[in-house]
């Protein structure tokens, strides 16, 4: 049985990750309209994988006895000036989720959770990535600076970003 100091961290966090998927999910309309679908489907990948992860502590919290209660989601900014600014916002979420799972990892710790604490673990090793695959889009995005071209380019190559529903709906089916 989960504690219910846990329960409503779990609950905070699981209501943090849908909040980063709507925020990524959001930056995707945006580039849409904007004509760069790479970067949408970019931001749409994150959307899929923010919900996957709201899940998986979703699944944990029904594991372990606990209720899941879902909150309110924040409507999230819309509109970026530059593909930069996207990605900014985007890091902004991922380090707040890393700390927040920190946080909830020193909660499980204190609590004696030790299967909560397993399962954060994967959270933790996730958050490294993310907040790497983030800083390396924004890192090339200050390369390309106010290049056109450039920011073409680059929306080109995160378009080959694999795997998602965007992807899977292109292509025809079998048969």
């Amino acid at each position: 049985m989960i504690s219910n100091t846990v329960r409503d961290a779990l609950n905070a966090q699981i209501n943090l990750e849908f909040s980063s998927a709507y925020a990524y999910l959001a930056a995707a309309a945006h580039f849409e309209a904007a004509s760069l679908p790479g970067f949408a489907a970019w931001m749409r990948k994150q959307y899929e994988e923010e919900i996957a992860h709201a899940m998986r502590l979703f699944d944990h919290m029904h594991d372990r006895g606990g209720r899941v209660a879902l909150a309110a989601i924040t409507e999230p900014k819309a509109d970026f000036a530059k593909p930069g600014d996207a990605f900014q916002m985007a890091l902004g979420h991922e380090q707040k989720v890393t700390a927040s799972i920190h946080n909830l990892y020193a909660l499980a710790a204190k609590e004696n959770d030790y299967a909560t604490q397993t399962m954060l673990q994967w959270f933790i090793n996730e958050q490294v990535e993310e907040e790497k695959n983030v800083g390396q889009v924004l890192d090339w995005l200050k390369m390309a600076g106010d290049s056109p071209v450039a920011v073409l380019m680059l929306d080109q190559k995160l378009g080959q970003r694999g795997g998602g529903a965007a992807e899977a709906a292109a292509e025809p089916e079998a048969g």
